[in-house]
């Protein structure tokens, strides 16, 4: 179970209760987080009692009829229901993952979901990503040559060379793995992180790129790179099964084989 970033001098209080259609035989409790900073309250805990039979089998299923049937106050963020967007990234059931690729017979009692943590709410399940965006920026997540394109042809790459962006590629940036580390936690404005970091990664290793010193130079931080402390949180959470430890002790590697 990870920890939360309350707003100052706050606790979570239990909230209101939405009980289940009459006659429902299969019901499942969810406890939202509800937070509106504009209102000043407390966050609370909302408590709606589903009834399976009329849900889709995914937390996001659940959520969407929460929105659509019961309370349309609710706030999350989702688009494309497959495991691609990252958008309907949160915590649920203690764990950083994806609302649409969560079954709810995995989940054992009650449904709790909360927003990703340690980042600031802006409402409900909805998380202020803007820092963990300047840090993507940060590292120009891009292709960046300093010779000219081929005239007649793309930069190509041997099979061999384009093997090695696996495990990197696929990163779609819901930042799961960024909001489960606590080295981001607690250094969350210096340290860049296991997503953006795994980023980087993607592009040093790229062959096309030519500028790989340049990346490796930019990371050569006590703060940007070596905050990492290979705690795993962030590899264990990825709902996509990639590693960012990995990758970050691939960086780790390559500074290192440039000194000697």
């Amino acid at each position: 179970m990870v920890e939360f970033a309350l707003p100052a001098n706050s606790v979570v209080q239990t909230g209101k209760t939405f009980p289940a259609p009459s006659g429902a035989t299969r019901v499942k409790a969810f406890k939202l987080y509800r937070y509106n900073p504009d209102t000043g309250d407390n966050p609370r805990l909302d408590t709606f009692m589903i009834d399976l039979d009329d849900c889709g089998p995914m937390v996001l299923d659940a959520l969407l009829k929460i929105k659509n049937e019961i309370d349309s106050t609710v706030t999350f963020r989702r688009s494309c229901r497959e495991g691609i967007c990252g958008s309907c990234a949160m915590n649920i059931d203690g764990t950083n993952t994806l609302a649409c690729l969560k079954p709810i017979e995995d989940i054992q009692g009650d449904v709790k979901i909360y927003p990703l943590p340690h980042m600031p709410v802006v409402k409900d399940l909805v998380p202020d990503l803007t820092q963990p965006y300047a840090q993507l920026a940060s590292i120009k997540p891009w292709l960046e040559t300093h010779s000219s394109p081929p005239p007649d042809a793309e930069r190509l790459q041997s099979v061999e060379e384009r093997d090695k962006l696996d495990g990197l590629w696929e990163c779609i940036l819901c930042f799961c793995c960024q909001t489960s580390c606590p080295s981001y936690w607690w250094n969350g404005d210096r340290y860049l992180g296991p997503a953006v970091l795994l980023q980087a990664a993607r592009w040093i290793n790229d062959s096309r790129d030519e500028t790989t010193g340049e990346r490796l130079d930019a990371l050569e931080d006590p703060f940007k790179l070596y905050r990492c402390h290979t705690i795993m949180n962030c590899t264990s959470t990825c709902p996509k099964g990639l590693n960012p430890a990995k990758a970050i002790a691939g960086i780790k590697d390559k500074i290192t084989e440039r000194r000697y």
